[in-house]
């Protein structure tokens, strides 16, 4: 399989937990350097980067990050700045906030800024997002489509960043009852694997391209690559597919999955 996973990636389901544990923020920030960590917070996603980065800036603070910043990008002028790549040099980890995953590539997809971060990515440093900013990390990102049964042209997608190959990521999961869209995106092409992830859960992606699982919730990978029917090529918009043999995992903490082989594990 051709994954491509050079660096370390922890993919949130949204919803995190930020008053109580806070399990998986502070494993962000363990991956991140510890008390040594400096952390990048980037807003793009959202219309309220104010009040967002405020939040993650005291949050990542009062978890034992040693410096946070907060970089709001609003167009593509202020991403192609000259030196912006300088202003989050140093960082040991990047988080994206939610919010609205066309944002973050509309804004950052080919600037300066958006290079630096797939250079940062390559040279090891941990990328991090929640709910829309989870969505983005792969190369196809599901970025609209209704929940319930699933139909054909009943959802939308687009290129993301392309971090995590062969792969296309849901958020809210469970709670939005989001399996139906989730088989609706990998119909289209069977050979690449849904990764539907809850709230407050999310994935540790390795540079082997595997992952464990983090949170109170679950983790459901959908592996159609041995169907041997479908009628997605042949239904009219909004008819009912069929998509078969499909085969599912339902992973919680403690396990994990294995991208290149298609197998999870303890």
């Amino acid at each position: 399989m051709a994954e491509h996973v050079e660096g370390k990636l922890l993919i949130i389901g949204g919803a995190e937990d930020k008053k109580n544990e806070c399990k998986i923020l502070k494993q962000f920030i363990q991956e991140s350097g510890g008390r040594e960590s400096r952390i990048t917070v980037l807003t793009a996603a959202t219309e309220y980067p104010l009040q967002v980065g405020t939040e993650y800036h005291a949050l990542f603070l009062e978890l034992g990050a040693k410096e946070v910043q907060v970089l709001d990008v609003s167009d593509r002028t202020q991403a192609n700045r000259p030196g912006i790549e300088k202003e989050f040099a140093n960082s040991t980890g990047i988080f994206f906030t939610g919010g609205d995953q066309l944002r973050i590539t509309g804004l950052l997809g080919g600037t300066l800024l958006g290079r630096k971060l797939q250079q940062m990515y390559k040279q090891g440093i941990i990328i991090a997002g929640t709910s829309a900013g989870a969505s983005v990390m792969s190369d196809t990102m599901i970025v609209g489509g209704e929940a319930g049964t699933a139909k054909k042209d009943t959802i939308t997608m687009a290129p993301g960043l392309g971090l995590l190959r062969s792969v296309v990521v849901d958020q809210h999961f469970a709670q939005r009852g989001r399996t139906g869209r989730l088989l609706s995106a990998i119909s289209q092409n069977p050979y690449v694997l849904g990764v539907g992830i809850d709230e407050d859960t999310a994935i540790l992606v390795q540079s082997d391209a595997s992952f464990s699982v983090i949170g109170s919730n679950t983790v459901t990978v959908i592996d159609a690559s041995t169907s041997t029917i479908t009628n997605v090529s042949e239904t009219t918009p909004g008819q009912a597919l069929v998509l078969s043999p499909v085969l599912m995992h339902v992973l919680s903490e403690g396990f994990g999955f294995d991208l290149k082989n298609r197998v999870s594990r303890l």
